[in-house]
């Protein structure tokens, strides 16, 4: 169990923690709302790491969260009784994802159960977790039970919640369910309807994700500095707006903004070499088809972008995601492809190696979707 500080700051209002953080989708979303991420906790080293990269001034300790009472997480992160606003995160959906074995046995489905303990242990104003529609499943009912009987009497709680991240301005339609409860006497009264998407909501497809990076990619990028391209931004609007803005104080790598600034340039645009048949093949594909052997599916550029995979580590078979092909070349997209896709900007970090990038953008939260609802869940604070 190791805590990395970069800040001894006195934390302000509106903290949270984020447990099972990866990336930091969830805490993007939550500093461009206007909290202060306070702490974030993550067992994986790599994801961590990448982690300390967009949040250097957030203390994040790598440990087993099954390990961890609400005291030590208070203690931890210094934050004093009655100043965790929140605690939020999204536990490993192996287990609960209708791809893959449904293996209700898996021991990471325990960890749901841990969330909804610290929430019981440490009490902040509000707990907001996220996984897939698949552990709304009858076979789950016994780990969503256990879940549950730690808060029921002290939160109110509302029905789940499926939302796409398509309805509220992300370019995917990948859907996850939410869990939100809070403290009477601490926020306004909220009802699952409050969470219902703008009507307002910026629409945006795949090309218009896409457009600005580069489309010629050359497979030999193969190396962490080949991957820094000049990337644009065209238009404006919610989303495009935050590709290169909408930064929080603190947030930030400090060498990609200052590349991203004066050299228009961002990480991630690496290659991948295939074969001359596999590149003939993929050209046959129309949008929206799939590549009968890889099962690669063609991007749509005038539809949204299906739910990106993340693959497994190391400890579970170390099997890559299937990656998407791109709108209009024969090959898979990039990192800064995928990651645009699921709305992060073009600032944020990912792993230097494409494996881990792609783990660390299939298994997050778009930062789009979760900016609106932590700015529905901070107006109703206290």
């Amino acid at each position: 169990m190791k805590l990395n500080r970069h800040s001894t700051r006195k934390k302000k209002n509106h903290t949270i923690i984020d447990l099972f953080c990866g990336a930091g989708g969830i805490s993007l979303g939550a500093a461009r709302a206007g909290f202060a991420i306070g702490g974030a906790v993550d067992l994986d080293t790599f994801a961590s790491n990448t982690y300390k990269q967009n949040f250097p001034k957030t203390a994040i300790l790598n440990a087993d969260i099954s390990k961890l009472d609400g005291q030590m997480l208070t203690t931890l992160f210094n934050v004093s009784n009655g100043d965790l606003s929140g605690i939020v995160g999204g536990p490993p959906c192996q287990g609960f994802s209708n791809i893959g074995k449904r293996d209700r046995n898996d021991p990471r489905n325990a960890l749901f159960v841990d969330f909804f303990r610290l929430v019981a242990e440490s009490l902040p104003r509000f707990f907001l977790v996220e996984n897939v529609p698949g552990i709304l499943r009858e076979s789950n009912s016994d780990i969503r039970n256990a879940a549950f009987a730690y808060i029921e009497s002290k939160y109110i709680f509302l029905p789940e919640m499926c939302l796409s991240a398509g309805d509220y301005g992300a370019p995917t339609i990948r859907k996850r369910v939410f869990f939100f409860g809070y403290l009477k006497d601490e926020m306004e009264s909220l009802v699952a309807a409050n969470f219902k998407p703008p009507t307002d909501v910026e629409v945006v497809k795949v090309k218009a994700a896409l457009d600005g990076l580069p489309i010629k990619i050359n497979p030999n990028w193969q190396k962490e500095e080949q991957g820094w391209r000049i990337v644009k931004v065209h238009g404006n609007g919610y989303f495009r707006l935050r590709l290169h803005g909408h930064i929080p104080k603190g947030v930030g790598n400090s060498v990609a903004l200052a590349r991203l600034k004066k050299e228009s340039r961002a990480s991630g645009s690496l290659g991948t070499v295939h074969s001359q048949e596999v590149i003939e093949r993929y050209a046959g594909i129309k949008p929206g088809q799939y590549d009968p052997i890889s099962k690669s599916q063609r991007l749509n550029p005038s539809g949204f972008c299906p739910t990106l995979r993340a693959g497994t580590d190391s400890d579970h078979g170390s099997y890559q995601a299937i990656r998407p092909l791109h709108p209009t070349e024969s090959r898979v997209i990039t990192p800064r492809e995928a990651a645009r896709l699921q709305g992060f900007p073009d600032w944020f970090q990912f792993s230097s190696t494409k494996w881990h990038s792609f783990r660390q953008i299939g298994s997050s939260v778009s930062p789009i979707i979760a900016e609106q609802i932590f700015r529905i869940i901070l107006n109703a604070l206290h």
